[in-house]
């Protein structure tokens, strides 16, 4: 690649299309190129989209030529393989779809593709979203392009790693309880939950509806901010989708966070995580202090419940949706001799490992006898911390936190304790509980110089604090993220 355009962030790309200094095809170019040089080591797609993707580039250069382009027009976006996109294979990175080809397109695809964003592939995940590191999928793991020893994070890794290895500008993922911002944080790019209902999530395949949210990965926050706009705001389809207008995100990055209050909740500082992790925060919040803002200690006295309430609550619900992969109205079908079979057949060939252990979790805690003891008793507790999250926003605007106890681990080293890979995600599971935004962005690196994530959490629909923070931090140059492009 001579031109190497696919390192361009989106803000810097879009002025360049739209200024005609640079064309959709030589970016989709650069783009495709980088993917089939990194991709035999890093393993980001399930499907590159060459085709389609030229297609859309030749559109967006028309359209471009003719004036008024959207921001997102002309730019390469990888998309994690749980949306539907027609006439692209969505696999969920299971077997039972593995030849799966939607009819239509999620709300969020149809207002990308509305506005010229191209469509460079389908991005690797833990199958149906259940995991922590991307290996639990049916089309092997992706590897961190820091280190392609160590995981990418999940449940979207795919999604992290192609745009930190600058295969893509930016990507979609999903956050039920953490899978837009660990991978984010393991990769060192930016990731973004929205609150709960900003973002449709029609189209989106289910794991577990109250948790499900749709965001982006990017290489800085405005790129984030300006994707953000584009997908977000009401949907008819979407009955949990917020009808409030979307703001534009870019305005708020004024680089001014004086007076902001940032809490620092003492139960995300414990015993036994890596201590370049809070090392980096720490450090990060000082730089904040010198913009200006003032850090608070606070409590959120229920996060030790986090993790079990999670695991009920996710469980049950992907239960439930799993229940209609059956072999009988779309994916894969074993036959046999009556109906039952054929469901015990296609599920046990069709579902993964975990994806069984999470739909037998979920199925007991929803049977008769223990629906109130489990179920109903972790909505409770999700009522609890989204309290404590309530009365700590009375003292503060922002809060400050780890994304991850550890820095990306080993492929493999947690695949057969999952009590351990679920703790994983200790610090971003309440912020889905709670139907928080949550964004990871990079402050440090570890002395393995790999990517150390820092969580901004703020109130609900609040997302223009947190990317006022986030840009605020990037403008300090305090840290400067190291590139994963020169690994592969």
């Amino acid at each position: 690649m001579a031109s190497e355009l696919n390192k361009l962030t989106i803000a810097e790309a879009s002025s360049k299309l739209r200024a005609r200094e640079i064309t959709a095809m030589q970016l989709t170019r650069d783009c495709l190129d980088r993917i089939a040089a990194a991709e035999p080591r890093l393993h980001a797609f399930i499907t590159v989209c060459e085709k389609q993707a030229f297609e859309q580039a030749r559109a967006a250069d028309a359209r471009l030529a003719a004036g008024n382009a959207p921001a997102m027009c002309g730019i390469p976006l990888g998309i994690k393989d749980i949306y539907a996109t027609k006439g692209i294979r969505t696999t969920c990175a299971s077997r039972i779809l593995g030849t799966f080809v939607p009819p239509f397109d999620a709300t969020v695809i149809e207002r990308l593709r509305a506005d010229g964003a191209i469509f460079v592939g389908k991005t690797n995940m833990d199958e149906f979203a259940m995991g922590s590191s991307t290996e639990n999928s049916a089309f092997g793991p992706t590897m961190n392009p820091h280190d392609t020893a160590r995981v990418a994070g999940g449940s979207s890794g795919g999604s992290a790693a192609a745009v930190a290895a600058h295969e893509c500008l930016g990507a979609l993922g999903t956050d039920t309880g953490g899978s837009i911002r660990e991978p984010a944080s393991f990769c060192g790019v930016v990731g973004i939950k929205p609150t709960y209902s900003r973002v449709s999530r029609y189209g989106v395949v289910a794991y577990a509806s109250s948790l499900d949210q749709v965001g982006p990965f990017a290489r800085s926050v405005r790129d984030a901010a300006i994707i953000i706009r584009t997908i977000a705001g009401k949907d008819v389809r979407d009955s949990t989708c917020s009808a409030r207008p979307v703001p534009d995100y870019e305005r708020a990055l004024t680089g001014d966070v004086k007076g902001l209050r940032i809490g620092v909740p003492r139960e995300y500082f414990v015993e036994g995580m890596q201590p370049e992790v809070e090392q980096s925060i720490r450090s990060a919040l000082k730089s904040y202090e010198s913009l200006g803002a003032s850090t608070v200690e606070i409590s959120l006295p229920h996060t030790g419940y986090a993790i079990a309430a999670y695991y009920l609550v996710a469980t049950a619900e992907a239960s439930a949706n799993l229940a209609r992969y059956d072999g009988i109205r779309f994916g894969l079908r074993v036959n046999a001799e009556d109906n039952i079979a054929l469901y015990e057949t296609t599920r046990a060939q069709g579902f993964g490992a975990e994806v069984k252990r999470r739909i037998m979790l979920g199925t007991f805690a929803l049977s008769a006898g223990y629906y109130d003891a489990y179920y109903l008793k972790a909505q409770k507790v999700r009522t609890l911390i989204r309290n404590d999250f309530e009365r700590a926003f009375e003292k503060c605007d922002l809060i400050v936190t780890p994304v991850a106890p550890t820095t990306a681990f080993k492929i493999g080293e947690k695949m057969n304790d999952p009590l351990t890979m679920y703790l994983s995600d200790i610090f971003t599971i309440s912020v889905n509980l709670a139907g928080l935004p949550g964004m990871s962005i990079p402050c440090g690196h570890d002395s393995n110089n790999l990517p150390i994530g820092m969580q901004l959490i703020a109130p609900p629909f609040a997302e223009e604090t947190i990317l006022r923070a986030g840009d605020a931090f990037e403008r300090t140059g305090a840290f400067k993220p190291r590139t994963a492009a020169g690994t592969l």
